[in-house]
Parts: structure tokens; sequence; C-alpha cells
């Protein structure tokens, strides 16, 4: 079956080896185009490498980029980490349709934020699809799903890196492996139980200390990475990382700095317990929390920092 694989970054360049390794015939490759000063993105590279065409995604609004695109007679489209539009004649042109890696259990969180908002909101499963592309965000049949746990202590970052990334790689190659053979469903999704978040974005990153400690904790890693959780102090905005919550009496009122330890974390006192922050930011790298926060310090909701 020849694959078209449209992607980029380590995702997409992860993809494209295990698809080779599955011994599953990639014809060409779309990568966004890369702008001048920036490093080469790794998919496009691993294609060039063994001798495979590659097309940057937004030219293929173009005549003669399309009609190149045509001349590889794809069969299907595995989409790997796509952010450009791909249109409608581009999906058409494969004769099986296109499939697509979506980090959540659809018709739960569409959206490209997926697995910022079930960690923000506390949920405590959540999982992953392979589904068939259409024209709508992320609307189409279902293939195939996997649900994970998110820990007490998950980010985006760890839940995605340690779980979502890899276990996508197998549910892709899985996915082709089954329309290769024929035996792929197409199970429409609910649409009457979907939800569509938002993406994720500095607005939401301000830390809330009204909120119950729990709330606060699901809040401050649910923006981990990105788009970072903050707090104000003094004025200056603060970015929050590596939250722990424990249940308790802290005695102070919450966002009060109550403790330091020798790991360089701090403690703040929460509405029915403490959360311990490892790391924080101010202006340039991560830095041990008691870099910047001492006891008695008091964070408040801030605006978000300057540098967004």
């Amino acid at each position: 079956m020849r694959i078209a694989l449209f992607g980029q970054a380590a995702f997409g360049k992860d993809v494209f080896d295990a698809l080779i390794e599955a011994g599953e015939q990639i014809v060409g490759v779309s990568t966004p185009r890369e702008r001048e000063g920036t490093p080469a993105d790794p998919l496009r590279e691993a294609a060039e490498g063994i001798g495979l065409p590659t097309i940057p995604t937004r030219e293929l609004r173009k005549e003669q980029p399309f009609e190149a695109y045509r001349a590889w007679e794809p069969e299907l489209i595995v989409f790997a980490f796509v952010t450009d539009i791909v249109r409608s004649n581009v999906l058409e042109t494969a004769t099986h349709g296109a499939i697509q890696y979506h980090p959540s259990l659809l018709p739960k969180h569409r959206g490209r934020s997926a697995m910022n908002w079930p960690i923000i909101a506390g949920a405590t499963t959540t999982g992953l699809t392979i589904f068939w592309v259409d024209e709508g965000v992320d609307t189409g049949p279902i293939l195939l799903q996997r649900e994970v746990a998110i820990l007490p202590d998950d980010t985006v970052g760890s839940l995605y890196f340690e779980r979502l990334y890899p276990m996508g790689i197998e549910a892709l190659v899985e996915g082709v492996r089954l329309v290769r053979e024929g035996a792929a469903p197409r199970i429409e999704q609910d649409h009457d139980a979907a939800s569509y978040d938002p993406p994720a974005g500095p607005e939401h990153g301000a830390v809330d200390w009204s909120r119950p400690g729990t709330v606060v904790h699901n809040h401050i890693r649910g923006c981990e990475p990105q788009p970072g959780a903050y707090a104000s102090l003094r004025g200056v905005a603060i970015r929050l990382f590596g939250s722990h919550f424990e249940p308790g009496h802290p005695g102070q009122q919450p966002g009060v700095v109550v403790d330091g330890d020798g790991d360089g974390a701090v403690t703040v006192a929460a509405i029915g317990g403490t959360i311990r922050l490892a790391r924080a930011q101010s202006t340039g790298r991560k830095v041990p929390a008691v870099a910047l926060l001492s006891i008695g310090d008091r964070l408040e909701r801030g605006e978000p920092p300057a540098s967004d």
C-alpha cells in the first residue's frame, strides 16, 4: 500500500522510522516549509536520506506541487503531527483516505490542547485515538483507541513523552496495517458527546489561589510545559513547575511560601493542603524554586509574563 506521510519534528520522524521498520511502503513525505536559519526538519531529512520525494505542505495549494504529489499515487495518507491545513483535494487523492493520531479519547477533547484540559480538570484517565480524517476538526470516524492513566503528578510533558508519544507511534503503525489488510473499522463518533477545548494559551495560565489546593495543583501540572502556569510575586510574573499536592492544614493564607527544602523546592500553602513546587522561572531558564521564592513570600493571581 502506497503511503504519503505528512508530519514534522521528532514524532513525524519516529513514525516514519516505525513504518519503514514494519515494512510499509512510503512513497513521499510532506512537512512544513522551514524558516530560514532554523534546523532542518528531521522527518524531511530522514525521507530525503533514503531518496524519497518531499513537498512542503502549504505548497500543495499550488498546481505544480499538487500534481507532483498526485504522481506519488498515494493510497493512504498518514498524519503524524500536522500543523498546516490540508485541503480536501489532497485528502481525496488518496484512494483509501487519511488517518491521524489524536491524544485524547475522541469525541472528548477535540482541539490542539487535548492533553492540557483533562489534567486541568483532574481526570484520572485519557488516551489516544487513530481516526479517519474528514473536513471537520477531529470529527472523523474512529479506527482504534487506547486508554492510559493520568498519574497524580503527571504533567502534559510526562503524559505525552512517557506514554502517549510511544503509544501513538505504535497505534499509527497498527492502524496502517489494519487499513492495508482491509480490516480497519470506521466507528462514527457520538457528536452529541463531543467536547471541543480551546487552545491553551497564556490567558489560561494564571493560578487562582482562592480555589482548592487540588484544583491549583491540577492547573499547574496541566499547563506544564506549555502554556505555563504563573503567579505574581510583588508584581513580577513567576512561572511554576513540578507541582505536588499534600492534604493537610498549612496554617497560612493560600499562596504563602511556608517552607523550602534541600532539593531546591518550596512548599506553598493552599486550601486543604500544601503544594510543593520544584522549579520556577521569571526570566531566562527554569531554576530551583528556592532561587526565586523565600519563606513568607505570597504568590497572587497576576498577569502573564511579559515574554508572552
